[in-house]
C-alpha cells in the first residue's frame, strides 16, 4: 500500500516541479532604435565594431605596446583568475546532480558507564568493546523543484559574467593604451612647436633690441619681448613634465617600471578603417559591459528560482553499506555485512521566516539587476552617440583650427612689418604672437582629439568584440 502511494505521489511531485523553476528569457524590446538620436540612426552595418584593434590601430609601435599590455597587465591577470573561480563554481554546480559518496574504514573503542542500566547488567564489571568497520555512504537529493538546475544556471551566468568582465578590462586597456600613445605624440608635437617658438622669440628679442637702438620702439617693447620669451619657456617646462608623467602612466598600463617610451609622430597616424555614420542598435548587446549586466540579471533570475524552491519539500535518499565486526579477524566475513537505506520527504513549516525573507530579497535583487541592466544599455547608447557626434565635430574643428592658426601667423608677420616701419603698435605684435602659439597648440589638440574620438568609439561599441 505504501509503495502504491509513493508511486502515485512521485509523478505529482515531478509534474508540479515543472511549474516552479522558470526558464530565463532575455527581456524583449529592451534595446531598440529609440535609444538613439534620430539624426544618428544607422544606415548600414559596416562600422568600427566589426574590426579588431589590430585592424584599427595600425601604428607598429602601438601594436607592440598593446600586445605587451594584454600580456602583462595585472588587472587582466586578476580578471582571468576571476574566470577560474567562476569556472570552479560552475563545475561544482554541475556535480550537484550526482550522489555524494564517501568510503573509508572506522574504528570505535567503547566502554559504558557503570552507573547506567547497561553498565550494571554485568554485576558492575566494566566491559571493553572494539568495533571495526569499513563503510560506504551515499546521499542524493532529487531535483523535483529544479533547485539544483537553477543553482547550476546561477553558476553558469556568473561564469559568463566574468568572461564578459574580462573582455571589458581588455577593451578598456586597449583603448587606454591607444589614447595615451596618441596623447604622448600630441605632446611631442606641441613641445616641438614650443621649442621652435622659443628660438623664434629669442631671435625677435634681438630684433627688438635693434629697433630700440634705432629709436623705433621703446624699452617697454624689449621687456615685453623678454616676458613673451619667458612665457614660452614656462610652457615648455610644463610640456616636459606632462610627457614624463604620461609616460609613467603608460608604463603602468603595460605593468613595466617607469621609463621612456619610443613612439612615432602624430603626422604618421592614419585610420584606414571605414567608419559608418550610424551604428546598428543590436551591436549594443555585444558590448561586454552590457553582456555582463545581462548575465548578472540572469543570475538574479535563477537565484529567485532557488529561493522559491525552498518553500517546497525536498526528497533525499541516503544509503550506507559495509562491514562491521567487534573481532577484526571476522571483519571480512559475510556475517559482517550490513546495509541501510532511507528516503525522506521534508516540507518546511516554520523556520523563523527565513525562507520567505530569502525569497523577497531574491526578488528585490532581481529587480535591481534588471534596472542596472537597463541603465547599462542607456549608458552604452549615450557613449556611442557622444562618440559619433564628437568625431563629426572634431573633423570640422580641425579645419577651423588650421585656418585660425594660419590667420594668426599672418597677423604676426603683418604686425612686425608695421612696427619696423614705425606704423604699428608693438602690443599688436605681442598679442598676435601669443595668439599664434595658442592657435597652433590648439590645432595639435584637435588632431589628437580626432584620434581620441575614434578610440572612444571603439570602446563605446564594445572594443572589437568579434
Amino acid at each position: 500500500m505504501k509503495m502504491r502511494s509513493l508511486a502515485v505521489l512521485l509523478p505529482i511531485i515531478l509534474l508540479a516541479g515543472c511549474f516552479v523553476g522558470k526558464s530565463y528569457k532575455a527581456p524583449e524590446n529592451l534595446i531598440n532604435d529609440s535609444y538613439y538620436r534620430t539624426d544618428k540612426l544607422p544606415t548600414d552595418t559596416l562600422n568600427i565594431a566589426n574590426f579588431s584593434w589590430k585592424e584599427l590601430f595600425t601604428d607598429n609601435k602601438l601594436q607592440q605596446y598593446i600586445e605587451q599590455g594584454l600580456q602583462n597587465n595585472l588587472d587582466i591577470r586578476n580578471a582571468l583568475q576571476q574566470i577560474n573561480i567562476a569556472n570552479a563554481y560552475l563545475q561544482q554546480g554541475r556535480a550537484l546532480y550526482y550522489p555524494s559518496l564517501a568510503f573509508g574504514p572506522s574504528y570505535t573503542f567503547q566502554t559504558n558507564s557503570l552507573n547506567t542500566p547497561l553498565g550494571q547488567q554485568n554485576n558492575g564489571d566494566r566491559i571493553w568493546a572494539n568495533l571495526f568497520g569499513i563503510s560506504a555512504n551515499m546521499s542524493w537529493e532529487a531535483d523535483i523543484w529544479q533547485k539544483l538546475k537553477s543553482n547550476n544556471q546561477v553558476a553558469l551566468a556568473n561564469m559568463l559574467k566574468t568572461q564578459s568582465a574580462h573582455q571589458v578590462v581588455k577593451s578598456n586597456l586597449v583603448a587606454s593604451i591607444a589614447d595615451t600613445y596618441y596623447q604622448l605624440m600630441a605632446l611631442d608635437e606641441q613641445k616641438k612647436i614650443t621649442e621652435q617658438t622659443i628660438i623664434y622669440r629669442e631671435q625677435y628679442l634681438e630684433t627688438t633690441k635693434a629697433l630700440k637702438d634705432a629709436g623705433i620702439v621703446t624699452a617697454v617693447a624689449i621687456k615685453q619681448s623678454e616676458a613673451l620669451l619667458l612665457n614660452s619657456k614656462g610652457i615648455l617646462i610644463n610640456f616636459d613634465n606632462s610627457i614624463k608623467l604620461l609616460e609613467n602612466y603608460f608604463c603602468m598600463l603595460l605593468s613595466i617600471p617607469p621609463q621612456s617610451i619610443e613612439r612615432n609622430t602624430l603626422e604618421q597616424q592614419s585610420i584606414n578603417t571605414p567608419l559608418a555614420s550610424g551604428v546598428p542598435i543590436q551591436l549594443l548587446t555585444n558590448r561586454p559591459d552590457v553582456k555582463a549586466a545581462e548575465y548578472n540579471y540572469m543570475s538574479a533570475f535563477y537565484n529567485t528560482n532557488v529561493a522559491k524552491a525552498a518553500f517546497y519539500p525536498s526528497l533525499t535518499i541516503t544509503a550506507s553499506t559495509g562491514l562491521q565486526s567487534v573481532d577484526f579477524s571476522k571483519l571480512f566475513s559475510v556475517g559482517s555485512l550490513f546495509g541501510t537505506a532511507t528516503g525522506s520527504l521534508l516540507q518546511p513549516i516554520t523556520n523563523k521566516r527565513q525562507i520567505k525573507t530569502q525569497y523577497e530579497v531574491a526578488k528585490a535583487n532581481r529587480e535591481i539587476a534588471f534596472n542596472n541592466y537597463k541603465q547599462t544599455i542607456l549608458t552604452a547608447a549615450k557613449d556611442v552617440s557622444n562618440a559619433l557626434f564628437s568625431y563629426d565635430a572634431q573633423q570640422k574643428l580641425i579645419e577651423i583650427k588650421q585656418q585660425e592658426f594660419m590667420q594668426y601667423d599672418t597677423a604676426v608677420i603683418y604686425s612686425q612689418q608695421l612696427v619696423k616701419n614705425g606704423m604699428g603698435n608693438y602690443l599688436d605684435v605681442i598679442t598676435a604672437m601669443q595668439n599664434s602659439l595658442t592657435a597652433e597648440l590648439s590645432f595639435v589638440n584637435a588632431k589628437y582629439a580626432k584620434l581620441s574620438n575614434i578610440v572612444q568609439l571603439y570602446r563605446a561599441l564594445g572594443g572589437g568584440w568579434r
